[in-house]
């Protein structure tokens, strides 16, 4: 059994020790294999494994990208079906229009027709009741509807216009108005084409004169600025060509450019912070009219007004769902009405010599009424102006205002004042003083402060939201115990100027809201202390773009 074992084991030790050298010998001639044979596939797919790996992550992205893409073009495409739908109903409402429009044009063509071919039959078509009520309704559906698309169409012009870029983030706008105005005068007048003083025909004038003109066209810039200390902040700026003439051959067509108004505001809830050049804030609204916009309608004949640098507060409290008041307060620049002495630098005049500003203040009520505003307004000014050698005159006016609806198509608007010194708003026909000689240097001239009464008052009609009807009288008369109190009497313009009186009518049709056209007629009378009263017609006829 022992033998039996170790022979076993001897077996077992020889079986191994030939599979060894077995196994190397294969490993060898293996070797040479590879050596001499290219790689097999087995092996090409080892290696190039981690390759296909990536070519499958790309293949992934590839059809996730075409996925995205495949979901925004159906996205795309159902937004296209709905434009499309869209389009097809604007045109099928346009094909309505224009039906409508071409059914009444061709009743109206049959009717001509018939009444030429058949008189008899034709005079029972039209005395039938039913058939002009039918007329008269698609009619007016046809108008409406016509009103309706203008109305549309313009909406969505304005919406798809070209925006104005600002160099800063917040946003710009524009706008403004060309105008153009076609004048023909009757008798003299100060200004041919903005008249506000008639007087005496001189020797050898024609007595008339017509002309025409763009320099009451204007531009305005609006920018609209971040929120500071919870207030909204906002710019504007309004300029025009009614800055003069340049000396040059026909430099009457070529007007300067003017600064108008230009203001900074800050606006809260109910208050607001409004600094730089605008209109006297107490004395606000002015008569209708086109034919004067480099200069207010009726001004020195009642109209109080000018555009002055200024820093005003306003407060509003709400007294109901259609009521408020408003309240207002502010300084301005010290205005005295004189002219600039010319140059580059500016001088003092009397309002700046007085070493303080002048005061402004203001309490308005509005209430709707008619679906419009009832507004009644109350204010003040007070203004001191130094003459030298202790010749001072304080200036003030106590004025009111009102807007007044009638009904829904008849509004009355006005104004009244009282006051003295007031030639840098219009008060006195220009003029804030009178001296008794022209030369101020002299301590023995005598100043007088120039009282002075005056006001205007504007009946509007308006049938319709494109067209109106205004009429406007308007007078300023200066204290004749001040025109007469020296006997040669001195003044920044005409010491005789006794009373100025200004009426017109005029109307404004605006067929779209950025086209209008208009025609006015105004007739003015100046009373002067010495020859009595002069009179002048002047005929304006307009056209302007708005923008």
């Amino acid at each position: 059994m022992r033998m039996r074992m170790t022979r076993w084991f001897e077996f077992l030790r020889w079986a191994m020790l030939t599979g060894v050298l077995a196994w190397a010998a294969s490993g060898v001639g293996q070797d040479a294999r590879n050596r001499a044979e290219p790689p097999s596939s087995e092996s090409l797919s080892a290696v190039s494994s981690d390759s296909v790996r990536e070519l499958r992550e790309q293949v992934r992205e590839l059809q996730a990208a075409v996925d995205g893409m495949r979901s925004d073009w159906q996205r795309a495409h159902a937004e296209t079906e709905q434009l499309r739908r869209e389009l097809n109903e604007v045109r099928a409402g346009d094909a309505v229009l224009r039906n409508a429009v071409a059914k009444s044009e061709t009743t109206g063509a049959e009717a001509a027709a018939g009444s030429s071919q058949d008189s008899s039959q034709n005079v029972l078509q039209n005395d039938a009741p039913g058939n002009q009520e039918e007329d008269q309704k698609k009619s007016e559906h046809a108008a409406s509807l016509e009103e309706e698309y203008q109305l549309l169409s313009g909406k969505v012009d304005d919406q798809y216009q070209t925006k104005v870029e600002s160099a800063s983030k917040y946003r710009l706008r524009l706008s403004g108005i060309v105008l153009m105005n076609l004048v023909s005068n009757q008798g003299w007048v100060d200004n041919i084409d903005i008249p506000t003083l008639a007087g005496a025909k001189p020797p050898g004038d024609s007595g008339g004169s017509f002309g025409a003109t763009l320099r009451q066209s204007e531009i305005g810039f609006e920018a609209f600025g971040p929120s500071v200390a919870g207030a909204k902040t906002r710019a504007d700026l309004q300029l025009d060509l009614a800055g003069g003439f340049p000396s040059v051959p026909n430099g009457i067509n070529s007007g300067l450019l003017r600064l108008r108004t230009g203001t900074m505001r800050m606006d809260w809830t109910n208050t607001s912070v409004v600094v730089g050049q605008d209109g006297i804030f107490f004395s606000p609204n002015s008569p209708t009219s086109f034919a004067s916009l480099a200069v207010p309608a009726l001004s020195y004949a009642g109209n109080l007004w000018s555009w002055v640098p200024q820093i005003r507060v306003e407060h509003r409290v709400v007294l109901g769902e259609e009521s408020s008041l408003m309240f207002q307060g502010g300084i301005l620049d010290p205005v005295s009405g004189e002219a600039p002495q010319g140059g580059f630098y500016r001088q003092a005049g009397p309002g700046e010599l007085s070493r303080q500003p002048a005061y402004g203040t203001r309490i308005a009520w509005t209430h709707d009424v008619f679906g419009q505003p009832l507004r009644v307004g109350v204010g003040g000014f007070y203004s001191r102006q130094d003459y030298g050698f202790s010749r001072t005159v304080d200036g003030w006016a106590g004025m009111t205002d009102i807007d007044l609806p009638l009904s829904r198509q008849f509004s009355l608007s006005g104004k009244l004042y009282r006051g003295k010194g007031l030639g840098g708003l219009g008060g006195g026909i220009g003029r804030s003083a009178l001296f008794s000689s022209s030369d101020l240097g002299l301590a023995s001239t005598q100043v007088r402060g120039l009282n002075s009464v005056g006001g205007w008052a504007q009946l509007k009609y308006r049938p319709s939201n494109k067209l109106e009807f205004n009429a406007a009288f308007g007078m300023d008369n200066p204290y004749a115990s001040d025109l007469k109190y020296f006997q040669y009497a001195q003044a920044y313009g005409d010491p005789t100027l006794a009373r100025n009186q200004g009426s017109f009518v005029n109307m404004i049709y605006r067929p779209r809201s950025d086209l209008l056209f208009s025609a006015e007629y105004r007739h003015l009378t100046t009373y002067t202390i010495t020859n009595g009263g002069n009179s002048a017609g002047h005929l304006n006829l307009m056209m302007g773009v708005l923008f």
